[in-house]
């Protein structure tokens, strides 16, 4: 599949993020409560709003998240940080403060790094002397 945007590996990663979000929280080995399961009558439950849950994510779309995350890889360290924060919806001021980074700063940090994994997706090797802005320019 060549034919990657950054827009595509934006709604990937958000969507991944999502799914990890969506999974159930780790409990250690044994784990189990000693309080009785409390059982809510018909009278405790009036005028209360009816409690929606979202489905479970499916296998596939956690295989699609797993995929996503590893395209972490390809990135710095730090790019990879921002990347990952900026998919869970973060701020951009709480990202800043995160990595030590200004707020333009940490954009232009998180635009090359969904570049980079946009080049490697489509297939392109990201040339080793670069820039920024080159390879902004040229995933767009």
């Amino acid at each position: 599949m060549t034919d990657w945007t950054t827009a595509r590996v934006q709604d990937r990663l958000e969507l991944a993020a999502d799914v990890f979000r969506a999974l159930p929280g780790v409990k250690p080995r044994g784990y189990f409560s000693a309080w009785p399961a409390y059982f809510h009558s018909f009278g405790d439950q009036v005028g209360q709003e009816p409690r929606m849950r979202r489905p479970r994510p499916s296998p596939r779309m956690i295989t699609e998240a797993e995929a996503a995350l590893l395209w972490l890889r390809w990135l710095e360290k730090d790019d990879a940080r921002i990347v990952w924060l900026r998919a869970n919806r973060q701020p951009w001021k709480k990202i800043g403060w995160e990595v030590g980074l200004s707020r333009p700063a940490a954009n232009r940090h998180w635009q090359y790094g969904i570049a980079v994994i946009t080049w490697r997706l489509n297939g392109r090797r990201v040339p080793r002397k670069r820039s920024m802005k080159f390879v902004i320019a040229k995933a767009r």
